[in-house]
């Protein structure tokens, strides 16, 4: 069963990077700015399964581990992140500093349904990896039937 998750993932993967390489290629022919297609780029999220574990991982080139904001439901996981970068120019007569902050959401409805009290998340090389423990599933008990 490892072997058809894998191959579904990998399958996936490939036809969502496709997917977005087409649709960059589609917006960029029309002249949407910049900063939407910036936006759309910055925030790629992978979704892995174990047999107990959903994982989540995220890549969030230059962002703070304390603007990262994370809340989840039994069935919804929500990121936001907030990046700014500071810059300065300075010229002979003249210093200016540019401000740029950006701010990006994503909600994830999950396959499954989680045990929100164990999610656990780490930061760690601009990687956020999320990890949510699946619910056991409830198992059918017998009942006698007793004759009167």
């Amino acid at each position: 069963m490892t072997e058809l998750t894998l191959w579904k993932k990998e399958e996936l993967d490939k036809l969502r990077k496709d997917l977005d390489f087409r649709f960059s290629r589609f917006r960029r022919g029309f002249g949407v700015p910049r900063a939407f297609l910036e936006r759309a780029e910055m925030f790629t999220t992978s979704l892995s399964e174990t047999k107990d574990t959903l994982i989540i991982e995220a890549e969030l080139p230059g962002v703070q581990a304390e603007n990262i904001q994370l809340s989840v439901t039994d069935d919804k996981l929500s990121m936001a992140v907030k990046s700014s970068q500071d810059s300065v120019e300075k010229d002979a007569n003249l210093q200016s500093i540019v401000k740029r902050t950006r701010s990006f959401s994503k909600s994830i409805v999950l396959p499954c349904r989680i045990v929100v009290e164990e999610v656990k998340a780490t930061y760690r090389d601009n990687i956020l990896k999320i990890e949510l423990p699946k619910c056991r599933p409830i198992e059918a008990r017998g009942i006698t039937i007793e004759e009167k």
